[in-house]
C-alpha cells in the first residue's frame, strides 16, 4: 500500500473530476475522519486514516484489499474506474441521466443507453461528459459518458446511443470474481 505518485494522482483526480468535478474535496476531508487515496496492486483504494495505519501491520503479500476499491491503472497507465465507487460518486455527480424502467435492464446487462430509454438527463450536459446513471426512482444503477450533449439529444432519434455504458451495478454479479 502506498500513496499514488504525481502521475497517478493527476490521472486519477483527471478521472474523477469528469464525473464530480470540485467536489473531490469533499470525498478526503469528511467529518467523520480523514480520508485518503492508495495503490495496491495497480488498484486505487479509497480508505480512512485510522484503517490505513492498521493495515499498515500486514505485509504487502498478505494485504488484498482494504477500504473500497475506485478503480484500476491499466497497463497503458489509464485508470479506469469500478462500479465500487459508485457509492461515492453518485451524491455528488454534477450531471445525471436518469433511465426508463423499460432500458433499466437492458444496462444493467452492459448496453449502452439509446434515446428511447432516455427518461431525463441534466441539463447543460455535454457531449462526452462523464454520468451518473439513475433510475426513473433515482436509484444510483451505474455510470457512463454521455454520447450527445442535452441539446442533441432533444432532436436526435430514438434508436441513437445517448450514454456510453461505463459500469452498472449488475457487474457485481456477472464479474464478481474478479472484483475487489
Amino acid at each position: 500500500m502506498r500513496p499514488l505518485t504525481e502521475d497517478e494522482t493527476r490521472t486519477f483526480f483527471e478521472k474523477l473530476s469528469k464525473y464530480i468535478g470540485e467536489n473531490i474535496r469533499l470525498l478526503i476531508d469528511r467529518p467523520d475522519g480523514t480520508y485518503c487515496f492508495r495503490l495496491h496492486k495497480d488498484r486505487v483504494y479509497y480508505v480512512s486514516e485510522h484503517i490505513m495505519k492498521r493495515a499498515a501491520n500486514v505485509s504487502r503479500e498478505n494485504l488484498i484489499s482494504m477500504g473500497t476499491c475506485f478503480g484500476k491503472f491499466t497497463k497503458t497507465g489509464k485508470f479506469r474506474l469500478h462500479i465500487t465507487a459508485l457509492d461515492f460518486l453518485a451524491p455528488y455527480a454534477k450531471y445525471k441521466i436518469w433511465v426508463k424502467p423499460g432500458a433499466e435492464q437492458t444496462f444493467l446487462y452492459g448496453n449502452h443507453i439509446l434515446k428511447s430509454g432516455l427518461g431525463r438527463i441534466t441539463e447543460s450536459t455535454s457531449q462526452y461528459q462523464g454520468v451518473v446513471v439513475y433510475s426513473m426512482s433515482d436509484i444510483p444503477l451505474g455510470f457512463g459518458v454521455a454520447a450527445k450533449s442535452t441539446q442533441e439529444c432533444r432532436r436526435t432519434d430514438p434508436m441513437s446511443i445517448v450514454c456510453f455504458h461505463q459500469a452498472d451495478i449488475g457487474e457485481y454479479i456477472r464479474a464478481e470474481d474478479t472484483l475487489t
